[in-house]
């Protein structure tokens, strides 16, 4: 499948070779980042970037993060509504999907983030030790890794070899 992070075939009885997806949480005012680990199965928060009128600038940065965080894919948070509509957030990221394929040098795909946000703010919630202020700081990133957590899971999942039936 082309939305598998693997970087060649896959050699038998052993876990593709997978590469690090650098995540965004791509907000009207903030932009949350994450990153996986090379083997695909971690995301960690890692910044939030703020948007400024300067797009193409902001795409560069981005694309800087690519090449710091050695990322061989791009994943972005698709907002689809709870009935699975993509709306004028959804139009927005898919244009923004566009543009930022032809500066980061890396595939760019997107990923359904419906309930992100609201798992992030509960997980950050359940903490206990920062306030409303601290959180806003902090939320898109852990949105962004919310996002990039699902995603690999999901690859993981896709990956695994079939339950033998039980007797």
């Amino acid at each position: 499948r082309p939305d598998r992070p693997c970087a060649g075939p896959r050699p038998v009885g052993r876990r593709p070779q997978l590469v690090r997806v650098l995540a965004l949480d791509l907000g009207s005012r903030r932009i949350g980042v994450a990153v996986s680990d090379s083997e695909g199965r971690v995301a960690t928060p890692v910044t939030v970037l703020e948007r400024h009128r300067d797009r193409p600038r902001l795409h560069r940065e981005i694309a800087t993060l690519v090449t710091d965080y050695d990322a061989g894919l791009v994943l972005l948070g698709l907002p689809i509504d709870l009935a699975g509509r993509e709306g004028p957030a959804a139009a927005n990221v898919l244009a923004e999907r566009d543009e930022l394929a032809a500066v980061v040098g890396v595939p760019v795909e997107v990923h359904d983030e419906r309930m992100t946000t609201r798992i992030a703010e509960r997980s950050l919630r359940e903490r206990g030790d920062l306030d409303g202020r601290a959180r806003r700081k902090v939320i898109d990133m852990v949105a962004a890794s919310v996002i990039l957590q699902d995603w690999l899971d999901r690859q993981a999942a896709a990956d695994a070899p079939p339950e033998e039936p039980h007797a």
